[in-house]
């Protein structure tokens, strides 16, 4: 279910979380009751899921319209909205960002190189910059040669799923690295680019969008975003790391 954003006071409220806080941050339709991560870049919510299912309510903030998203949502820039978020005194528990990854990508690389548009805009650092200054758990997830700092890779492969898509997780909390197990894994199933393409050097792209979804453990989401989108098995760890982090910070 996609929840419309409405300003107002969250009704319900469970020990350790703070009513005046909540009484800034956009509604979630529900008493709330565990803490409230911001996903900010969050796409059609593959990151979002994740985190969700390890125990947070969850907002998500994109300049696009994301339809299918399926928590709270509010359109527009996502910076922008942190800062204004800033302002008003909110304070969310813990920011996840997926900032735009065609600068460093190697589909954008590729673009490029056919003479296709692709994205050059870097957002990680003022992201980064922004985030960082609140003093919360984040976050920041993009593709490997993203400039992240110190950050932990995880692959499809160590969670039982058919796609490999590493992707880079840096933190300002300890996020337990997983080795990769191509081996077990076998030939990968790639979400990326169009179906049905067979990959010189071994694996191809899911045959249909139910493959697609399943290789990625995603049942929500057309093609066109889940092309873009990160399993929800990944969050689903890094959400758990974050959780245990606020636990002890408590």
């Amino acid at each position: 279910m996609t929840a419309a954003i409405a300003w107002g006071f969250l009704a319900g409220a469970a020990t350790g979380i703070d009513r005046h806080r909540l009484a800034r941050l956009p509604h979630l339709e529900a008493p709330v009751t565990r803490p409230v991560l911001l996903d900010l870049f969050c796409g059609a919510g593959g990151a979002g899921m994740g985190y969700h299912r390890a125990g947070f309510d969850v907002v998500g903030v994109d300049l696009k319209r994301q339809p299918n998203y399926p928590f709270a949502f509010e359109r527009g820039d996502a910076l922008e909205y942190l800062h204004r978020m800033n302002k008003l005194g909110a304070r969310y528990d813990a920011i996840h960002a997926s900032p735009p990854c065609q600068a460093y990508s190697i589909t954008g690389n590729l673009a490029r190189s056919q003479g296709k548009e692709a994205s050059t805009v870097d957002l990680v650092g003022p992201a980064r910059d922004l985030i960082a200054s609140l003093g919360v758990p984040y976050v920041i997830e993009n593709v490997p040669g993203a400039p992240l700092v110190n950050p932990v890779t995880l692959c499809g492969s160590s969670f039982g799923l058919k796609v490999r898509r590493h992707r880079l997780f840096e933190s300002n909390v300890l996020i337990p690295a997983l080795p990769c197990d191509h081996a077990t894994q076998g030939r990968p199933v790639g979400v990326y680019g169009s179906k049905a393409d067979d990959i010189p050097q071994g694996g191809r792209t899911a045959r249909t969008l139910e493959e697609g979804q399943e290789a990625m453990g995603i049942d929500w989401m057309p093609w066109s975003s889940l092309v873009l989108s990160i399993p929800p098995a990944y969050t689903e760890h890094v959400g758990a790391a974050l959780l245990q982090h606020l636990a002890v910070a408590a």
